[in-house]
This record gives C-alpha cells, sequence and structure tokens, in this order.
C-alpha cells in the first residue's frame, strides 16, 4: 500500500499524526479481515498471506504491526474494545443499547465482531482462548454490573439473546427482520433483553 511507508524510508512532508492514524486504519483493516476469516474457518487453516489478500495488504505489512499470526489472532480473539461499546449505556437502558448496537454494527459494517466470532469453528486450544475470553470480557462483565440474585445466569440469558438476534439478522438474514428499522427492533426486543438486566422494573 502506498500509503504505508517501509520501516528503512525516511518520511518527508508528512505530519506523525497523519501518519498514526493511516496505521491505526491499516490495523483495524487487518483485524476486520482476520475475524472475518476466524468467523469461517478453524484457526490452523488461516494463513498470513489469506489475511492478507482479505485485507489488500502485503504479509510483511501484517508482521510489522502485529509480530506474528498468533500476536494477530490474540488481538482477534479478545472482546475488549468490543465488549466497551456494547455496553456503553447506563444499566437502565442497556438492554436497548445492545439490541441496537449489535443490528447497527451489523447493517452498517457488514458484521458483528461479538456475534461472529461466537459463531467461529471452536477447535482446539484457539477454540478454548476464544470461549474464556468471551465469558470474561462479555458475560462476566456484564454480570458484574447486574444486582439481585442469579446475576451471572441472568447476563448468560441477556447474551443469549443478543447473540440468537444477530445470528437470525447477520446468518439467517430473516427478510422481515432485515427489511425493520433497527430503531423499532430496539424498541421491540430491547425489552426481552432489559427483563433479564433489571427484572421486573
Amino acid at each position: 500500500m502506498s500509503a504505508v511507508s517501509t520501516p528503512s524510508g525516511p518520511r518527508t512532508h508528512v505530519s506523525e499524526t497523519p501518519a498514526r492514524r493511516d496505521a491505526e486504519a491499516t490495523k483495524a483493516v487487518i483485524l476486520k479481515a482476520a475475524r472475518y476469516l476466524l468467523a469461517r474457518h478453524a484457526h490452523a487453516d488461516i494463513t498470513l498471506k489469506a489475511v492478507a489478500e482479505r485485507a489488500g495488504v502485503s504479509p510483511p505489512l501484517i508482521l510489522k504491526y502485529f509480530g506474528n499470526k498468533d500476536a494477530l489472532f490474540a488481538r482477534v480473539m479478545s472482546f475488549d474494545t468490543d465488549a466497551d461499546d456494547l455496553l456503553d449505556a447506563p444499566l437502565e437502558q442497556l438492554g436497548r443499547h445492545m439490541v441496537r448496537h449489535v443490528l447497527a454494527s451489523q447493517r452498517e459494517r457488514g458484521t458483528d465482531p461479538l456475534v461472529r466470532i461466537a459463531f467461529a469453528p471452536l477447535q482446539g486450544d484457539h477454540g478454548e482462548i476464544l470461549r474464556a475470553n468471551f465469558r470474561a470480557q462479555v458475560t462476566e462483565r456484564l454480570a458484574a454490573r447486574l444486582t439481585g440474585p442469579d446475576a451471572g445466569l441472568r447476563a448468560e440469558l441477556a447474551v443469549a439473546g443478543l447473540l440468537g438476534l444477530g445470528a437470525m439478522y447477520g446468518i439467517a438474514r430473516g427478510p422481515h427482520l432485515r427489511e425493520t428499522d433497527v430503531d423499532a427492533i430496539a424498541d421491540r426486543y430491547g425489552p426481552l433483553v432489559q427483563e433479564q438486566l433489571t427484572p421486573g422494573t
């Protein structure tokens, strides 16, 4: 990519801020490509070349930014950043927010990392890492915000509702769901999720 300089070439006529933005944008494209492939193939079957082709970059550029394949997929298998966005609302409004986030992500970006990776082929050690990260960074983090009995169970039920909705929208591609306004769906489905978060309110 001409927009990304090689390590040896000096940068001229370009400030550091645009360079950092360009690097972050390139990293995001690489991570998106790796997530896409992981949602469809076992980790062992994915090559850096395949990720590079999907991202439109060279394999050496992936090595420059991430070091190696394992380091790249360690980032891909983390849900921290996605969970930050998913859970970014007051508890009493969180059900609707999470529903809207999952659908808007798929509608605007073509994917939602939480849904796509949750349905990835979960094989071997990397599958267990993915499951452990999902539990710790999504469901257990959500449970920690809940009050009252059975917080862990309620958090898992709420997330299960989101994954089912995401699968119907993005994988089964339900036509009625996809034709309906995101806010209208959030208004109808959000209370179902909210009932697990703040039951009886």
